[in-house]
């Protein structure tokens, strides 16, 4: 984990939670409390940004991958995410 990266709260939060955990859902105004920043308004509007790209710009992608996670479904309507453990 890169210690100017954003998205570091939220890697350092999913590794927390237990092995047997196999999943979680949580809203964006969560996320945003984890990481104590306001995600940008693609995550809101670009189902794309919540992509699981290891390679490129995606540090997002990079934090939830590096703990293990992958993004499952997200729902812009009601504003949350499904990850599962990988």
């Amino acid at each position: 984990m890169m210690p100017d990266n954003k998205y570091g709260p939220l890697e350092k939060y999913l590794r927390s939670l237990p092995i047997s955990q196999e999943d979680v859902t949580m809203t964006f105004e969560f996320i945003e409390q984890v990481l104590n920043s306001e995600l940008p308004p693609s995550a809101y509007q670009d189902r794309a940004w919540w992509g699981n790209q290891q390679q490129g710009t995606y540090v997002e992608a990079i934090a939830w991958m590096d703990a293990g996670w992958m993004v499952d479904t997200v729902d812009l309507a009601e504003k949350q995410v499904h990850f599962v453990r990988q």
